[in-house]
């Protein structure tokens, strides 16, 4: 019988390998390894060491294989041609949801939402907030540092550049720059994507964008595409046109490897949405021994268990405080509440 993996022996996200594509190929598990099965041959990949396997167009796996991906920690994800789309995911190491509620209380909270937007800013411009901006002006700068990235590539690899233009029902129609990016960015997706699901958050609860299941994926990949894809994608577009994809997918996997992306993009999470590291690494470790073990009854955490349902529910409409004393001073498990916090 097959040992099963102990998750607290595996390596950790910012130990693996950023990612593997494939497209039509079979992938069947070959002990603690994948065999992919193609036309041209067989190669084997050991899953412990790699953070995300993103399966293409004309992509068969097996059971036992998915199994043996979600045992090693290793994110699957169902993409459409390139990359460029996301259909379907697999889980993390994560099995605690503590990370997520910390998340989800953020992106509840207008007051404290604009905290983390805030310091996410912060963080692409790498310089503080002046407080009496508005959101309007912060939207427009972060515009004007993005257009200022691709001009700063267009001279450097003598590339004309006209502005960001694609239709992704007609692929080919795009200028080899603008395939580049688009390629580039789906690999950049993905990778964050991993990282997201098993850090233990949700892809969809974004902060700055809002409204789609990969909106906090885009929030967190806008920290890095200056640094990467974008000098990558034009690097390749100077190369040559052809076969442009492939050599921007390979040349993305050593940009990320060599600027130890895997190892930022967890701590960065984790820095924008104010929590510790500690607290962050509490998630891969409350239910390692036993994934099985039930889990924990909620309780409101301002009241005592002795308070009446009405009572609370009284406490609740009117902005008071039930008679009993809290029992937590802590809005939510495991942080504290950002209501009182300076932003900028």
């Amino acid at each position: 019988m097959k040992q099963k993996l102990n998750p607290q022996d595996l390596p950790r996200f910012d130990d693996k390998l950023s990612y593997l594509y494939v497209e039509h190929a079979v992938v069947d598990q070959e002990e603690h390894a994948i065999a992919i099965w193609r036309e041209d041959g067989t190669s084997l990949m050991p899953v412990a060491a790699l953070g995300v396997l993103l399966l293409g167009p004309g992509t068969k796996i097996t059971h036992q294989a998915v199994h043996t991906l979600a045992e090693a920690g290793c994110t699957v994800l169902w993409v459409g041609e390139y990359g460029v789309r996301c259909y379907a995911q697999g889980m993390g190491l994560a099995r605690s949801a503590r990370n997520l509620q910390r998340q989800a209380f953020l992106a509840s909270h207008p007051v404290a939402r604009l905290q983390v937007v805030v310091r996410m800013y912060c963080k692409r411009f790498q310089e503080r907030i002046a407080p009496d901006i508005t959101l309007q002006q912060l939207r427009g700068k972060e515009g004007i540092r993005v257009r200022e990235a691709y001009a700063r590539a267009s001279r450097q690899y003598k590339i004309p550049w006209s502005g960001r233009s694609y239709q992704r029902d007609f692929w080919d129609a795009a200028d080899p720059v603008n395939r580049a990016l688009s390629c580039a960015n789906s690999c950049l997706y993905g990778l964050v994507h991993a990282a997201i699901i098993c850090g233990g958050y949700s892809p969809g609860l974004g902060f700055i964008h809002c409204g789609k299941q990969l909106s906090f994926v885009y929030d967190i990949a806008d920290l890095y595409k200056e640094q990467f894809t974008i000098p990558t994608a034009f690097r390749m577009a100077a190369e040559a046109t052809t076969d442009i994809e492939t050599r921007v997918r390979r040349s993305c996997r050593d940009a990320f490897r060599s600027g130890k992306l895997t190892e930022r993009i967890l701590p960065d999470i984790a820095d924008v949405l104010d929590i510790s590291l500690d607290e962050q690494e509490r998630c891969f470790e409350e239910y390692d021994e036993d994934e099985a073990r039930p889990a924990q009854w909620w309780t409101p955490q301002q009241f005592s268990p002795l308070t009446p349902i009405g009572e609370i529910l009284a406490a609740q409409l009117t902005g008071g405080r039930a008679s009993c004393p809290p029992t937590h001073t802590h809005i939510l498990a495991g942080g504290p509440s950002h209501d009182g916090a300076d932003p900028f």
